[in-house]
């Protein structure tokens, strides 16, 4: 960049472009979240058949490319202003060199360099010349253009020469951010087809770094989240940020943004949405790039053996390929929830609180926004529980949220599945409280983190129900260990345990439950007794002590659950089962509706 190009150089004029683009991402965002909740929304409850079909279809691949063109302006705007920022620093040195360099009455040329007029001591009664200094930004030149300056007579040439080479500097700085900046700005573009692929999608993963590591001390301005903050301190930060400040860091740390306890439920919904459509391309590339599978056997003279190049083949790719399919298969099944709004069972806004498909994977999903309900519940799964099976867990809490509106029409419920903990994968790791342990102070920390988010959208806290199923009840016990004074106890109302093997706890007055609060349901089966008395002696209890018995405190609600897994049971027509519906009642407040045993 020139010095004429940099003295001129206008902040607002990008800034004001910036804007313009998160403005345009604004309203993707608004088209995306139209046709999602209510043109798609009502097409499901009034239209069926395959021209219905094939037109949701159309209307969902719009709304990705609207999700897309959202994302790509975020980071275009992003990386705007961190250009500006960049160039206005070097401007800033421009400007005070110049302003230096004038109150001194020299002159500033157009290629930067610095006249200075004759004087000094007159010699022969002339007075020393005048001349140009010409900048530079070599150690080398600068230490020779000193030296000579100390020499010469005219005492103007050494701040001549000072001036110069600030004025270097700054031009060299804004041609850095120049050419840091111009080939990251050509590369924020789609390609001209008008669907948006897991290709366009993984670009957009590779933009997001590239602008992430070139924008670093734009960010670095920036408050950043507080390190360990708890969720009303999250809430605090994400509150005081500006528009452009919240776009920055929305563009360019979803995954970070989208992980904070404390945040509305839209903005961790919009960073857990990005996080989701590219790790589900970049999980579709990386299954596509595994090499076909080789027959596993092979027959050879009436003889059948075990192939080696399967063997070779299974050992480098098997495990790889099951945990990719699983992970996909969960992200589908987010996918389809995210995609479900509406339709004849009238489904609320599904807003994605929590994502990351690594290892078992994490999955935290809302029906209906928890940051403005009147009653809120949440769901934690128990053992075996993966992304590639999260389908029937989420399932579980669309069904909760079905039936409470089936007894309350229209009453304001946000039902959430928290899977953000890392389960047992078999019966026989769930005898151990270590995983419970973990997740517990986790549990705890979202449960508060819900607290803050409706305290900053209300003014006000929900009536809040958290229910553990299985091994989940577990967790909700040590959640409600792990907090230490003044922490109190759980930020809920109620608790609900369905088939608990105990909640590492003798009575529920020990986890700060009050008296009348704390519910329990068991099934009348093999399977679910199974899981409560194994519980009971391996000491997930508290002296052998589980929910269900009369001593822990729990009233025992009525349940016709065939099974450990059936306690959110609903035929075709909605109708829900006793279990359920006793569930429904108490997230709904009506606790002399609930049927006791």
């Amino acid at each position: 960049m020139d010095y004429a190009a940099l003295k001129a150089f206008k902040k607002s004029q990008y800034t004001d472009a910036a804007d313009s683009y998160r403005t345009t991402g604004d309203m993707a965002d608004q088209a995306k979240a139209g046709i999602e909740n209510q043109i798609t929304a009502s097409m499901r409850k009034t239209l069926k058949g395959e021209a219905a079909d094939a037109a949701l279809f159309q209307l969902r691949e719009l709304a990705k490319n609207f999700h897309y063109v959202q994302v790509e302006c975020g980071l275009v705007s992003t990386a705007l202003n961190a250009f500006a920022s960049d160039v206005e620093a070097a401007k800033t040195k421009l400007d005070r060199a110049v302003e230096d360099a004038e109150s001194r009455k020299f002159t500033v040329g157009a290629d930067g360099s610095v006249s200075y007029p004759e004087g000094g001591e007159k010699t022969d009664d002339k007075m020393p010349k005048g001349g140009t200094a010409n900048g530079t930004t070599d150690a080398t030149a600068r230490a020779i253009n000193r030296q000579a300056a100390n020499f010469d007579p005219n005492p103007n040439f050494a701040p001549a020469q000072e001036c110069a080479d600030r004025i270097a500097e700054a031009l060299k700085e804004a041609t850095a951010a120049d050419e840091k900046w111009a080939p990251k700005l050509r590369s924020l573009r789609a390609d001209d087809d008008l669907t948006v692929s897991s290709s366009d999608w993984v670009d957009a993963q590779e933009d997001m770094g590239r602008v992430r590591d070139g924008a670093k001390s734009y960010l670095d301005h920036i408050k950043a989240p507080p390190k360990g903050g708890d969720p009303e301190a999250n809430a605090d930060w994400w509150k005081k940020l500006s528009e452009r400040e919240k776009s920055a860091y929305l563009a360019v740390h979803p995954a970070s943004v989208g992980a904070l306890n404390g945040l509305p439920a839209a903005v961790r919904d919009e960073a857990n949405r990005t996080v989701l459509d590219e790790k589900k391309a970049e999980y579709r590339q990386r299954l596509k790039a595994i090499p076909e599978e080789p027959e596993r056997f092979t027959v050879f003279r009436d003889s059948v053996k075990t192939n080696a190049d399967w063997v070779k083949w299974n050992s480098k790719y098997g495990d790889e390929r099951e945990q990719l399919r699983e992970a996909l298969k969960g992200m589908d099944a987010i996918q389809d929830r995210l995609d479900s709004t509406g339709g004849k069972t009238n489904v609320p806004e599904a807003y994605l609180l929590a994502f990351h498909p690594e290892k078992d994977g994490r999955v935290v999903l809302a029906n209906g926004n928890p940051d403005t309900a009147d009653h809120t519940a949440v769901y934690v799964p128990g053992t075996k529980t993966h992304l590639g099976s999260i389908e029937g867990d989420l399932n579980r809490g669309v069904k909760l949220w079905r039936a409470t509106d089936r007894i309350e029409p229209g009453s304001n419920v946000a039902t959430i599945t928290w899977f953000d903990y890392d389960a047992p994968d078999a019966l026989a790791n769930a005898t151990k409280d270590h995983y419970a342990e973990k997740g517990g102070p986790d549990l705890r920390e979202f449960l508060d983190g819900n607290k803050a988010a409706h305290q900053s959208a209300t003014g006000s806290t929900a009536h809040t129900t958290i229910i553990g199923h299985s091994y989940g009840s577990t967790v909700i016990g040590d959640g409600a260990k792990s907090g230490h004074w003044p922490d109190g106890p759980l930020a809920v109302d109620d608790v609900i345990a369905a088939g608990s093997p105990g909640m590492q706890a003798r009575r529920a007055a020990d986890l700060g439950i009050k008296p009348g609060h704390m519910w329990a349901e068991k099934a009348d089966n093999y399977d679910d007794w199974f899981v409560r008395e194994g519980g009971r002696n391996v000491g997930l209890g508290g002296d052998r002590v589980i929910p269900t018995d009369k001593e822990f405190g729990a009233q025992v609600m009525k349940s016709d659950a065939p099974d450990h897994g059936g306690y959110w049971n609903m035929d075709d027509d909605g109708n829900a089962s006793v279990s359920l519906k006793n569930q429904a009642r108490v997230v709904l407040g009506d606790y002399k509706g609930v049927t006791l045993e």
